[in-house]
């Protein structure tokens, strides 16, 4: 090979290399948002730090913490299944979901309010419920789909018989802070349980978020209330919000599958969206229900 085809080969490998170079050590510059940004796919990668009860504690007490002067109000498609309060699992439920949390004060105690309108199943599809804290005398208002049941507004005591038909909690237990609420007073009676186990698996993503799942299980039956044999709790980390939580029960055969519990997950959650009074009033144009 003649001298100058030799140098001219040198030539092309030296830029090749040394922008390859240049690009390596560019991408080990990069901040952990600008890899997921790069690559957003989920990794199903567990944390390796050892996680404790204590710590799923603390991440919940922080979300609520920061929720409590940040969270006025929000919107959201909730689905959901549990076992009702017979035992038997309801279908999945989709809901549209309007909420005034208790933050919206300095004193964190306003009056939570709530709007839901079903999507499914196919025999709820239709029915819109709003519930204050201060309205219609601790009553909630019921719009059900149907030709007979829908030409008239219902007022019913959100923990009567009819209202919790197929329900596992009634109407004032639901929403985000409330969940909070709950997983921190279960997580405590277990704060200190060896028979706990924590992990934690980063960069799932729920819709179009990047969240971390918490998997708690335990080794044996705790014989409490609440018991289970895995919890899983979505966070979403920059929001502070806790999106999910799913709880298993025991498997009836040693190497059955657990069953499900309960299941309730929040997506497309936009917060402090500026809900009014209106959103809350039977006799908004925007619904459907009947003549008061």
């Amino acid at each position: 090979m003649n001298p100058a085809k030799k140098k001219k080969i040198f030539a092309i490998c030296f830029v090749v290399g040394m922008v390859g170079g240049y690009y390596y050590y560019q991408s080990l510059e990069r901040t952990p948002n600008e890899v997921v940004n790069a690559a957003p796919t989920a990794t199903d990668k567990t944390s390796d730090a050892k996680v404790t009860m204590s710590d799923v504690l603390d991440m919940a007490e922080s979300a609520k913490t920061h929720l409590s002067t940040t969270l006025n109000d929000y919107t959201a498609r909730f689905v959901k299944q549990e076992l009702d309060a017979s035992g038997k699992m309801a279908p999945e439920s989709e809901i549209q979901i309007k909420v005034q949390t208790r933050c919206r004060n300095e004193n964190n105690d306003a009056p939570m309010r709530v709007y839901l309108a079903f999507n499914s199943p196919q025999n709820l599809k239709g029915r819109e419920v709003i519930w204050g804290a201060d309205l219609f005398d601790g009553t909630m208002a019921v719009h059900e789909a149907g030709l007979l049941l829908g030409l008239k507004t219902l007022w019913l005591d959100p923990t009567g018989f009819l209202a919790m038909q197929g329900q596992r909690y009634p109407i004032s237990e639901i929403g985000i802070m409330k969940l909070i609420d709950k997983l921190i007073e279960r997580g405590e009676k277990d704060r200190n349980n060896p028979d706990i186990s924590v992990n934690i698996i980063d960069n799932q993503k729920l819709d179009d978020t990047l969240t971390k799942v918490i998997q708690i299980r335990r080794s044996k039956p705790s014989n409490m209330e609440d018991d289970f044999s895995l919890a899983e709790i979505t966070l979403d980390p920059e929001r502070q919000l806790i999106l999910g939580y799913r709880a298993f029960g025991w498997p009836d055969q040693p190497d059955g599958e657990p069953k499900l519990l309960e299941s309730y997950t929040y997506h497309d959650v936009k917060t402090n969206v500026g809900l009014t009074d209106a959103d809350f009033d039977p006799k908004n144009p925007e619904y459907n229900f009947p003549s008061l």
